[in-house]
Protein backbone atom coordinates (compact mmCIF):
# COMPACT_ATOMS: atom_id res chain seq x y z
CA UNK A 1 0.00 0.00 0.00
CA UNK A 2 0.74 3.55 -0.41
CA UNK A 3 3.27 5.56 2.08
CA UNK A 4 0.91 7.52 4.79
CA UNK A 5 2.45 10.58 3.62
CA UNK A 6 1.12 10.24 0.12
CA UNK A 7 -2.51 11.89 1.95
CA UNK A 8 -1.69 15.06 -0.56
CA UNK A 9 -2.07 13.29 -3.36
CA UNK A 10 -4.78 10.91 -2.14
CA UNK A 11 -6.75 13.12 -0.18
CA UNK A 12 -6.41 16.34 -2.33
CA UNK A 13 -5.21 19.78 -0.91
CA UNK A 14 -6.10 21.85 1.73
CA UNK A 15 -9.25 23.78 2.21
CA UNK A 16 -9.52 27.52 2.34
CA UNK A 17 -10.79 27.57 6.12
CA UNK A 18 -7.74 25.32 6.42
CA UNK A 19 -5.70 27.45 4.69
CA UNK A 20 -6.88 30.64 6.64
CA UNK A 21 -6.33 28.44 10.02
CA UNK A 22 -2.93 27.95 8.68
CA UNK A 23 -1.77 31.77 8.01
CA UNK A 24 -3.50 32.88 11.14
CA UNK A 25 -0.54 31.73 13.40
CA UNK A 26 1.73 34.25 10.95
CA UNK A 27 -1.00 36.35 12.15
CA UNK A 28 -0.68 35.62 15.93
CA UNK A 29 2.81 35.74 16.03
CA UNK A 30 3.69 38.75 14.59
CA UNK A 31 3.05 40.31 17.75
CA UNK A 32 6.06 38.62 19.03
CA UNK A 33 8.39 39.52 16.55
CA UNK A 34 7.18 42.93 15.75
CA UNK A 35 6.46 44.09 19.57
CA UNK A 36 9.38 42.31 21.46
CA UNK A 37 12.38 41.61 18.68
CA UNK A 38 11.79 44.37 16.07
CA UNK A 39 10.24 47.62 18.01
CA UNK A 40 8.79 48.19 21.14
CA UNK A 41 11.06 45.36 24.13
CA UNK A 42 14.52 45.69 21.74
CA UNK A 43 14.53 49.62 22.36
CA UNK A 44 13.48 49.48 25.88
CA UNK A 45 16.18 46.69 26.50
CA UNK A 46 19.20 49.04 25.40
CA UNK A 47 18.05 52.20 26.10
CA UNK A 48 16.31 51.65 29.76
CA UNK A 49 16.83 48.14 31.07
CA UNK A 50 21.32 48.58 30.22
CA UNK A 51 20.92 52.19 29.39
CA UNK A 52 24.01 54.20 27.93
CA UNK A 53 26.78 53.82 30.06
CA UNK A 54 29.51 56.23 28.34
CA UNK A 55 29.50 54.12 25.42
CA UNK A 56 26.93 55.07 23.01
CA UNK A 57 24.70 52.25 24.03
CA UNK A 58 27.46 49.55 22.53
CA UNK A 59 27.50 47.59 25.53
CA UNK A 60 23.55 47.57 25.55
CA UNK A 61 23.94 46.33 21.56
CA UNK A 62 26.28 43.96 22.12
CA UNK A 63 24.10 42.41 24.55
CA UNK A 64 20.93 42.52 22.51
CA UNK A 65 23.14 40.80 19.88
CA UNK A 66 24.13 38.43 22.32
CA UNK A 67 20.83 37.20 23.45
CA UNK A 68 19.50 37.28 20.07
CA UNK A 69 22.37 35.04 18.61
CA UNK A 70 22.14 32.28 21.72
CA UNK A 71 18.47 31.89 21.14
CA UNK A 72 19.14 31.39 17.25
CA UNK A 73 22.20 28.91 18.14
CA UNK A 74 19.99 26.72 20.09
CA UNK A 75 17.52 26.51 17.22
CA UNK A 76 20.74 25.45 15.06
CA UNK A 77 21.16 22.57 17.57
CA UNK A 78 17.53 21.12 17.98
CA UNK A 79 15.52 22.61 14.78
CA UNK A 80 16.07 19.55 12.22
CA UNK A 81 15.82 16.55 15.09
CA UNK A 82 12.50 17.83 15.98
CA UNK A 83 11.58 18.27 12.68
CA UNK A 84 12.52 14.28 11.85
CA UNK A 85 11.01 13.43 15.12
CA UNK A 86 7.51 14.91 13.54
CA UNK A 87 7.86 13.70 10.33
CA UNK A 88 8.19 9.85 11.78
CA UNK A 89 5.10 10.40 14.58
CA UNK A 90 3.17 12.93 12.71
CA UNK A 91 3.15 15.30 15.52
CA UNK A 92 4.17 18.74 13.71
CA UNK A 93 0.75 19.82 15.66
CA UNK A 94 2.11 18.78 19.00
CA UNK A 95 5.41 20.32 18.82
CA UNK A 96 3.81 23.43 17.18
CA UNK A 97 1.52 23.63 20.34
CA UNK A 98 4.47 23.11 22.85
CA UNK A 99 6.23 25.91 21.11
CA UNK A 100 3.12 28.21 20.65
CA UNK A 101 2.20 27.58 24.50
CA UNK A 102 6.50 28.23 26.01
CA UNK A 103 6.67 31.29 23.69
CA UNK A 104 3.36 32.73 25.44
CA UNK A 105 4.47 32.21 28.86
CA UNK A 106 7.93 33.66 28.06
CA UNK A 107 6.88 36.71 26.94
CA UNK A 108 4.53 37.28 29.50
CA UNK A 109 6.98 37.22 32.02
CA UNK A 110 8.96 40.25 30.78
CA UNK A 111 6.80 42.68 32.79
CA UNK A 112 9.06 41.96 35.47
CA UNK A 113 12.14 42.89 33.66
CA UNK A 114 12.84 46.14 35.42
CA UNK A 115 15.56 48.75 34.42
CA UNK A 116 18.92 47.31 35.67
CA UNK A 117 17.72 43.78 35.32
CA UNK A 118 20.05 42.76 32.69
CA UNK A 119 20.57 39.13 33.53
CA UNK A 120 16.93 37.96 33.77
CA UNK A 121 16.04 40.29 30.57
CA UNK A 122 18.73 38.25 28.64
CA UNK A 123 17.73 34.96 29.92
CA UNK A 124 14.07 35.50 29.07
CA UNK A 125 14.72 36.68 25.43
CA UNK A 126 16.88 33.68 24.93
CA UNK A 127 13.90 31.69 26.22
CA UNK A 128 11.40 33.40 24.66
CA UNK A 129 12.83 33.55 21.17
CA UNK A 130 13.59 30.26 20.92
CA UNK A 131 10.24 28.81 21.26
CA UNK A 132 8.92 31.34 18.79
CA UNK A 133 11.73 30.26 16.16
CA UNK A 134 10.90 26.60 16.64
CA UNK A 135 6.99 27.70 16.36
CA UNK A 136 7.87 29.33 13.10
CA UNK A 137 9.98 26.38 11.34
CA UNK A 138 6.90 23.97 12.91
CA UNK A 139 4.01 26.17 10.96
CA UNK A 140 6.07 26.23 8.07
CA UNK A 141 6.40 22.47 7.50
CA UNK A 142 2.63 22.26 6.73
CA UNK A 143 3.54 24.59 3.83
CA UNK A 144 4.02 22.01 1.16
CA UNK A 145 0.25 19.85 2.10
CA UNK A 146 -1.50 23.18 1.32
CA UNK A 147 -2.17 23.58 -2.61
CA UNK A 148 -0.27 22.68 -5.71
CA UNK A 149 3.34 23.75 -6.54
CA UNK A 150 2.35 26.74 -8.39
CA UNK A 151 0.10 27.58 -5.50
CA UNK A 152 2.68 28.23 -2.92
CA UNK A 153 3.73 31.26 -3.72
CA UNK A 154 0.38 32.61 -3.22
CA UNK A 155 -0.55 30.62 -0.15
CA UNK A 156 3.18 31.83 1.37
CA UNK A 157 2.50 35.28 0.66
CA UNK A 158 -1.00 35.54 2.08
CA UNK A 159 0.35 33.90 5.14
CA UNK A 160 3.24 36.44 5.46
CA UNK A 161 0.92 39.24 4.55
CA UNK A 162 -1.43 38.64 6.91
CA UNK A 163 1.14 38.38 9.58
CA UNK A 164 2.18 41.66 8.93
CA UNK A 165 -1.70 42.82 9.16
CA UNK A 166 -1.55 41.09 12.64
CA UNK A 167 1.39 42.66 13.51
CA UNK A 168 -0.24 46.46 12.29
CA UNK A 169 -3.27 45.62 14.78
CA UNK A 170 -0.66 44.77 17.74
CA UNK A 171 1.27 47.87 17.31
CA UNK A 172 -1.70 50.25 16.83
CA UNK A 173 -2.64 48.75 20.50
CA UNK A 174 0.66 49.35 21.47
CA UNK A 175 0.45 53.06 19.95
CA UNK A 176 -2.27 54.24 21.83
CA UNK A 177 -2.59 52.37 24.84
CA UNK A 178 1.25 51.28 26.01
CA UNK A 179 3.14 54.59 24.51
CA UNK A 180 6.29 55.24 24.21
CA UNK A 181 9.49 52.91 24.71
CA UNK A 182 11.22 55.39 26.85
CA UNK A 183 12.38 55.46 30.98
CA UNK A 184 9.82 57.81 31.83
CA UNK A 185 7.10 55.79 30.60
CA UNK A 186 8.20 52.43 32.01
CA UNK A 187 5.71 51.84 33.84
CA UNK A 188 2.70 51.41 31.01
CA UNK A 189 5.36 50.29 28.48
CA UNK A 190 6.85 47.28 30.75
CA UNK A 191 3.20 45.74 29.30
CA UNK A 192 4.17 45.10 25.99
CA UNK A 193 5.52 41.12 27.07
CA UNK A 194 2.05 40.29 28.69
CA UNK A 195 -0.28 42.01 25.85
CA UNK A 196 1.88 40.39 22.79
CA UNK A 197 1.72 37.16 24.77
CA UNK A 198 -2.25 37.63 24.82
CA UNK A 199 -2.34 38.61 21.53
CA UNK A 200 -0.26 35.20 20.57
CA UNK A 201 -2.34 33.18 22.92
CA UNK A 202 -6.02 34.00 21.08
CA UNK A 203 -5.63 34.89 17.63
CA UNK A 204 -4.04 31.70 17.14
CA UNK A 205 -6.36 29.19 18.15
CA UNK A 206 -7.56 29.05 14.68
CA UNK A 207 -4.60 27.06 13.83
CA UNK A 208 -5.23 24.45 16.11
CA UNK A 209 -8.74 24.05 15.56
CA UNK A 210 -8.97 24.08 11.70
CA UNK A 211 -5.09 22.96 10.60
CA UNK A 212 -4.74 19.15 10.13
CA UNK A 213 -2.23 16.80 10.90
CA UNK A 214 -2.18 14.56 7.38
CA UNK A 215 0.52 12.13 8.56
CA UNK A 216 0.14 8.66 9.86
CA UNK A 217 3.01 8.32 12.99
CA UNK A 218 4.95 5.68 12.38
CA UNK A 219 5.20 2.17 14.44
CA UNK A 220 6.14 3.32 18.13
CA UNK A 221 8.82 1.50 20.50
CA UNK A 222 11.81 4.54 19.09
CA UNK A 223 12.69 6.79 21.59
CA UNK A 224 12.79 10.72 20.18
CA UNK A 225 16.62 10.78 20.54
CA UNK A 226 17.11 7.80 18.37
CA UNK A 227 14.58 8.86 15.59
CA UNK A 228 15.69 12.41 15.41
CA UNK A 229 19.38 10.88 15.19
CA UNK A 230 18.91 8.45 12.91
CA UNK A 231 16.45 10.35 10.14
CA UNK A 232 19.00 13.38 10.63
CA UNK A 233 21.50 11.29 9.58
CA UNK A 234 20.35 9.42 6.84
CA UNK A 235 18.96 12.89 5.01
CA UNK A 236 22.50 14.78 5.46
CA UNK A 237 23.80 11.47 3.30
CA UNK A 238 20.84 11.93 1.25
CA UNK A 239 21.66 15.39 0.11
CA UNK A 240 23.60 14.68 -2.65
CA UNK A 241 19.59 13.83 -4.39
CA UNK A 242 18.70 17.45 -3.13
CA UNK A 243 21.45 19.46 -4.33
CA UNK A 244 19.58 22.60 -5.67
CA UNK A 245 17.68 22.74 -1.88
CA UNK A 246 21.64 22.43 -0.14
CA UNK A 247 22.90 25.47 -2.31
CA UNK A 248 19.68 27.55 -1.72
CA UNK A 249 19.94 26.60 2.12
CA UNK A 250 23.44 28.27 1.89
CA UNK A 251 22.45 31.05 0.10
CA UNK A 252 19.65 31.40 2.40
CA UNK A 253 22.69 31.47 5.60
CA UNK A 254 23.75 35.01 3.89
CA UNK A 255 20.44 36.58 3.22
CA UNK A 256 19.03 35.71 6.35
CA UNK A 257 21.77 37.06 8.49
CA UNK A 258 21.20 40.01 6.65
CA UNK A 259 17.28 40.50 7.38
CA UNK A 260 18.08 39.30 10.98
CA UNK A 261 20.05 42.42 11.16
CA UNK A 262 17.30 44.41 9.75
CA UNK A 263 14.77 42.84 12.25
CA UNK A 264 16.93 43.40 15.21
CA UNK A 265 18.58 47.07 14.76
CA UNK A 266 16.20 48.86 12.43
CA UNK A 267 14.07 50.42 15.04
CA UNK A 268 17.33 50.29 17.30
CA UNK A 269 19.19 52.38 14.22
CA UNK A 270 16.09 54.68 14.35
CA UNK A 271 16.61 56.07 17.71
CA UNK A 272 20.74 56.29 17.97
CA UNK A 273 21.51 56.78 14.15
CA UNK A 274 18.43 59.08 12.72
CA UNK A 275 17.16 60.81 15.95
CA UNK A 276 13.46 60.27 15.58
CA UNK A 277 10.62 61.46 17.37
CA UNK A 278 7.93 59.18 19.03
CA UNK A 279 5.64 60.35 15.88
CA UNK A 280 8.27 59.30 13.20
CA UNK A 281 8.73 56.34 14.83
CA UNK A 282 4.97 55.35 15.09
CA UNK A 283 4.18 56.07 11.54
CA UNK A 284 7.50 53.90 10.21
CA UNK A 285 5.13 51.29 12.69
CA UNK A 286 2.30 51.18 10.12
CA UNK A 287 4.21 52.19 7.05
CA UNK A 288 6.47 48.92 7.43
CA UNK A 289 3.43 46.54 8.09
CA UNK A 290 1.44 48.13 4.96
CA UNK A 291 4.68 48.02 2.54
CA UNK A 292 5.53 44.44 3.98
CA UNK A 293 2.07 42.67 3.68
CA UNK A 294 1.87 44.30 -0.06
CA UNK A 295 5.23 42.88 -0.64
CA UNK A 296 4.79 39.42 0.73
CA UNK A 297 0.89 39.30 -1.65
CA UNK A 298 3.06 41.09 -4.39
CA UNK A 299 5.80 39.27 -4.93
CA UNK A 300 3.90 35.58 -3.74
CA UNK A 301 2.01 36.05 -7.25
CA UNK A 302 5.08 37.40 -9.46
CA UNK A 303 6.40 34.13 -7.50
CA UNK A 304 3.68 32.09 -9.38
CA UNK A 305 3.95 33.96 -12.56
CA UNK A 306 7.97 34.01 -12.99
CA UNK A 307 9.55 31.34 -10.61
CA UNK A 308 10.40 31.07 -6.96
CA UNK A 309 14.31 31.55 -7.54
CA UNK A 310 14.27 34.40 -10.18
CA UNK A 311 11.42 36.02 -7.35
CA UNK A 312 14.22 35.61 -4.53
CA UNK A 313 16.90 37.18 -6.70
CA UNK A 314 14.53 39.71 -7.12
CA UNK A 315 13.51 40.37 -3.56
CA UNK A 316 17.77 40.42 -2.81
CA UNK A 317 18.33 43.40 -5.19
CA UNK A 318 15.35 45.34 -3.20
CA UNK A 319 17.27 44.79 -0.45
CA UNK A 320 20.62 45.92 -1.47
CA UNK A 321 18.92 49.17 -2.51
CA UNK A 322 17.32 49.55 0.76
CA UNK A 323 20.32 49.21 2.85
CA UNK A 324 22.09 51.80 0.96
CA UNK A 325 19.26 54.17 1.29
CA UNK A 326 19.49 52.86 4.96
CA UNK A 327 22.91 53.85 5.12
CA UNK A 328 23.06 56.84 3.14
CA UNK A 329 19.51 58.90 4.76
CA UNK A 330 21.47 61.46 7.37
CA UNK A 331 24.36 62.72 4.78
CA UNK A 332 21.88 62.68 1.52
CA UNK A 333 19.34 64.91 3.51
CA UNK A 334 22.18 67.07 4.32
CA UNK A 335 23.35 67.02 0.77
CA UNK A 336 19.93 68.15 -0.47
CA UNK A 337 19.31 70.65 2.06
CA UNK A 338 22.77 72.14 1.18
CA UNK A 339 22.58 72.10 -2.46
CA UNK A 340 18.90 73.11 -2.86
CA UNK A 341 18.36 75.21 0.47
CA UNK A 342 15.56 72.87 1.84
CA UNK A 343 15.19 71.83 5.61
CA UNK A 344 14.40 68.34 5.26
CA UNK A 345 14.78 66.22 8.45
CA UNK A 346 16.19 62.76 8.15
CA UNK A 347 13.47 61.39 9.91
CA UNK A 348 10.98 62.04 7.19
CA UNK A 349 13.42 60.56 4.94
CA UNK A 350 14.05 57.85 6.61
CA UNK A 351 9.97 57.48 6.16
CA UNK A 352 10.36 56.86 2.53
CA UNK A 353 13.44 54.23 2.84
CA UNK A 354 11.27 52.04 5.37
CA UNK A 355 8.65 51.52 2.62
CA UNK A 356 11.51 50.15 0.29
CA UNK A 357 12.63 47.99 2.94
CA UNK A 358 9.07 46.95 3.86
CA UNK A 359 8.93 45.62 0.25
CA UNK A 360 11.75 43.96 0.72
CA UNK A 361 11.31 42.25 3.88
CA UNK A 362 7.43 41.08 3.56
CA UNK A 363 8.77 39.29 -0.30
CA UNK A 364 12.36 38.24 0.78
CA UNK A 365 10.90 35.70 3.35
CA UNK A 366 7.54 34.87 1.81
CA UNK A 367 9.70 33.91 -1.22
CA UNK A 368 12.37 31.63 0.60
CA UNK A 369 9.76 29.78 2.23
CA UNK A 370 8.04 28.76 -1.00
CA UNK A 371 10.93 27.75 -2.62
CA UNK A 372 11.95 25.32 0.30
CA UNK A 373 8.54 23.97 -0.02
CA UNK A 374 8.72 23.42 -3.48
CA UNK A 375 12.10 21.78 -3.06
CA UNK A 376 10.82 19.33 -0.09
CA UNK A 377 9.11 15.95 -0.53
CA UNK A 378 6.39 15.38 1.43
CA UNK A 379 7.34 12.35 4.24
CA UNK A 380 10.50 15.26 4.83
CA UNK A 381 8.53 18.64 4.79
CA UNK A 382 9.02 19.26 9.22
CA UNK A 383 12.68 17.79 8.57
CA UNK A 384 13.64 20.04 5.62
CA UNK A 385 11.56 23.00 6.94
CA UNK A 386 13.88 21.88 10.06
CA UNK A 387 16.72 22.76 7.86
CA UNK A 388 15.26 25.98 6.77
CA UNK A 389 15.15 27.12 10.10
CA UNK A 390 18.32 25.91 10.91
CA UNK A 391 19.66 27.87 7.91
CA UNK A 392 17.73 30.84 8.76
CA UNK A 393 18.63 30.83 13.14
CA UNK A 394 22.34 29.92 12.30
CA UNK A 395 22.54 33.39 9.80
CA UNK A 396 20.64 35.25 12.45
CA UNK A 397 24.04 33.94 14.86
CA UNK A 398 26.34 34.62 12.36
CA UNK A 399 24.46 38.06 11.01
CA UNK A 400 23.66 39.70 14.87
CA UNK A 401 26.86 38.89 16.04
CA UNK A 402 28.78 40.51 13.35
CA UNK A 403 26.88 43.03 13.66
CA UNK A 404 27.14 43.26 17.18
CA UNK A 405 30.94 43.17 17.22
CA UNK A 406 31.44 45.71 14.48
CA UNK A 407 29.07 48.03 15.47
CA UNK A 408 31.31 47.90 18.45
CA UNK A 409 34.61 49.23 16.33
CA UNK A 410 33.00 51.25 13.81
CA UNK A 411 29.65 52.78 15.35
CA UNK A 412 26.17 51.21 14.06
CA UNK A 413 25.63 53.44 10.83
CA UNK A 414 28.73 51.89 9.29
CA UNK A 415 28.00 48.19 10.51
CA UNK A 416 24.81 48.58 8.49
CA UNK A 417 26.87 48.20 4.79
CA UNK A 418 27.40 44.65 6.59
CA UNK A 419 24.30 43.56 4.77
CA UNK A 420 25.09 44.80 1.43
CA UNK A 421 28.04 42.14 1.20
CA UNK A 422 25.63 39.37 2.47
CA UNK A 423 23.14 40.11 0.03
CA UNK A 424 24.75 40.50 -2.96
CA UNK A 425 26.93 36.83 -1.36
CA UNK A 426 23.31 35.47 -1.59
CA UNK A 427 22.17 36.44 -4.56
CA UNK A 428 25.68 34.97 -6.43
CA UNK A 429 25.57 31.51 -4.39
CA UNK A 430 21.39 31.43 -5.08
CA UNK A 431 22.68 31.46 -9.65
CA UNK A 432 23.03 27.95 -8.97
CA UNK A 433 20.16 27.28 -8.10
CA UNK A 434 18.13 24.96 -10.64
CA UNK A 435 14.21 25.46 -9.84
CA UNK A 436 12.97 22.76 -12.13
CA UNK A 437 15.74 20.37 -10.91
CA UNK A 438 14.64 21.27 -7.62
CA UNK A 439 11.33 19.84 -7.71
CA UNK A 440 12.20 17.32 -9.85
CA UNK A 441 14.09 15.82 -7.39
CA UNK A 442 11.78 16.00 -4.42
CA UNK A 443 8.95 14.47 -6.67
CA UNK A 444 11.42 11.59 -7.42
CA UNK A 445 12.52 10.81 -3.81
CA UNK A 446 8.54 10.65 -3.12
CA UNK A 447 7.69 8.73 -5.82
CA UNK A 448 11.24 6.28 -5.21
CA UNK A 449 9.16 6.25 -1.17
CA UNK A 450 6.33 5.27 -2.52
CA UNK A 451 7.74 2.32 -4.55
CA UNK A 452 9.47 1.14 -1.57
CA UNK A 453 6.70 1.07 0.94
CA UNK A 454 4.53 -0.73 -1.61
CA UNK A 455 7.15 -3.32 -2.02
CA UNK A 456 7.48 -3.28 1.46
Amino acid sequence: MLSANSAKATDGYASRREIFGWAMFDFANQAYTLLIITVVFGEVFTTVIVGDRGDNFRLANFLWSLALAVSYLMVVITAPLCGAVMDYRAEKKRFLLISYLATVVTTAMLYFVEPGYVIIGLLLIVLSNYAYSMGESFIASFLPELGPPQSLGKISGFGWALGYIGGLFAAGFTLVVLGEASADNFERIRWVGPFAAGFFLITAIPTFLWLKERGTPQPRGVSYRHIALNRVTTTFHELRHFKDLTVFLISLLFSMAGVYIIIAFAFIYGAQVIGWDESVRNIMFIIVQITAAAGALGFGWIQDQLGAKRTYQMTLALWVLAIIAIWATPEVTQWVNGRFGLQWQAQHVFLVVGCLAGLSLGSSQSASRALVGLFSPLAKSAEFFGFWGLANKLAGVLGIVMLGVLQTLIGLQASILLCVALFVTAMLICARVNERRGREAALAWEANSHINNYKA
